[in-house]
């Protein structure tokens, strides 16, 4: 990912602002964070000085002194937001805003990640113009609110079922099949590749381990240091194959187990 954004974090929580640039960082060295600022009268006097020099806005809910959403009544806010907050109360009325994308703490690179596909993706398909920003907001705003896939639809004989994804204990390509895998350890093949599957399931709740596996968190019962740094995931299901955590994903898999994603 190479975007070489300017950015404004408006957040009060030093810790949660240090890591998230920390993220943006590892995101894209070329990535400036401008400032970083805490309230939002300080907020309001930074954008109706320096709004034009930014391309995109983190921005927290709760800060010291109010409501962020106060910053929009007082300053023509231009640039894409991407809301980061505590609390989920707030998603509709951040989308009336300039929001792209409404992530919940704590915040995880993977969620972030994501977060600025969508916006390197339009930025390559405008060419990048800031008189299109209106267009980008636009376009960003109506794909942010995304719905998890929570059920798949699968062929049994003659018979469509429906599972649920909390019944799914992971999923796995073989070839160019790639099937889901119940904590019944029945296998069904679906019509979706890994990384359509990536896109369309909770991130929180299902990792991509490998180039073959995709797994539910509930259904991992052990991880075990391996060899050349790697790590080797016992499931709670028999599963006689064995599944690694690829090297160059250890330390996104550590994050993900421990709730950091």
């Amino acid at each position: 990912m190479s975007l070489a954004l300017k950015v404004l974090i408006i957040e009060d929580e030093t810790p949660a602002a240090e890591k998230l640039e920390r993220y943006l960082n590892k995101l894209d060295p070329a990535i400036e964070v401008l400032e970083k600022i805490g309230t939002v009268r300080e907020a309001v006097r930074w954008l109706q000085a320096n709004q034009t020099g930014i391309d995109l806005i983190f921005m927290d809910i709760q800060l010291h002194d109010g409501s962020s959403f106060q910053i929009f009544q007082q300053v023509d806010v231009q640039k894409p937001v991407i809301f980061i907050t505590a609390y989920d109360d707030f998603a509709l009325e951040a989308f009336k805003v300039n929001s792209i994308d409404y992530l919940l703490k704590p915040i995880s690179f993977t969620d972030l990640s994501h977060s600025l596909k969508k916006l390197e993706s339009l930025r390559s398909q405008l060419r990048w113009d800031p008189s299109k920003s209106e267009q980008i907001i636009k376009t960003l705003t109506e794909s942010a609110v995304k719905n998890f896939k929570t059920r798949f639809m699968v062929k049994l004989g003659d018979h469509i079922r429906s599972i649920t994804t909390d019944q799914i204990s992971f999923f796995y390509a073989d070839g160019r099949d790639v099937y889901l895998v119940t904590t019944l350890l029945r296998k069904f093949i679906i019509d979706y590749t890994l990384e359509g599957l990536e896109e369309v399931l909770d991130h929180k709740v299902f990792y991509r381990l490998n180039r073959s596996y995709i797994v539910n968190i509930s259904a991992i019962q052990d991880v075990v240091v391996y060899s050349n740094s790697r790590l080797k995931i016992t499931l709670t299901v028999k599963w006689e194959n064995e599944i690694i955590v690829s090297r160059e994903k250890v330390g996104d898999f550590k994050e993900w187990f421990d709730g950091l994603h």
